[in-house]
């Protein structure tokens, strides 16, 4: 593993395994997951905050925004079972049940019951929550465009690749 660096080539991640290389030395060749993982986290970090502040402008929280655009990409008649976002997420079945509250009052969002089996309630974009979606949609892509910028599109392509075979060496794929 390569630990030193150009200073114009280092982020926070090469001075945080710099640090563990001179406190620890023992442990240098076991800090190559770092290199990876730590910046996934860092850059989830950035893009979370992000991703936030870009859903408020539309009176939206960011679990709001993801309940909405999972309702809007499953086409109509836009509707999914409270199940469907507990297993989509990494949320309790309490925290869903508290964000359709809130989106239902906000009237993002209404409870149905589904028609083929009365005791099956759905989650339905109300025609606000179109509204909503599209445009908090537009602005969300727009927003991912202005994170990215700066970075060559064939080195985000790469490494988007390289983060999908990350994914599927760790077993989260989708379920079909």
């Amino acid at each position: 593993m390569s630990i030193e660096r150009s200073a114009a080539m280092s982020d926070a991640v090469d001075t945080i395994i710099s640090q563990w290389a001179e406190e620890r030395p023992d442990l240098v060749e076991d800090l190559w997951p770092v290199e990876l993982l730590a910046r996934i986290q860092r850059l989830g970090r950035v893009v979370d905050k992000s991703a936030k502040a870009a859903a408020a402008v539309h009176g939206v929280e960011h679990g709001e925004f993801d309940v909405l655009t999972t309702l809007q990409r499953s086409g109509p008649p836009y509707a999914l079972t409270a199940g469907t976002f507990l297993k989509a997420s990494m949320v309790t079945s309490g925290a869903i049940t508290n964000r359709i509250d809130r989106m239902e009052a906000k009237g993002l969002v209404e409870r149905v019951r589904d028609d083929d089996d009365r005791r099956t309630v759905k989650i339905r974009l109300t025609e606000r929550g179109h509204e909503v979606t599209r445009a908090a949609f537009a602005d969300h892509l727009a927003n991912y465009a202005r994170l990215l910028a700066d970075v060559d599109r064939d080195l985000v392509a790469n490494t988007a690749e390289g983060l999908r075979q990350v994914l599927e060496a760790l077993g989260d794929t989708t379920a079909k």
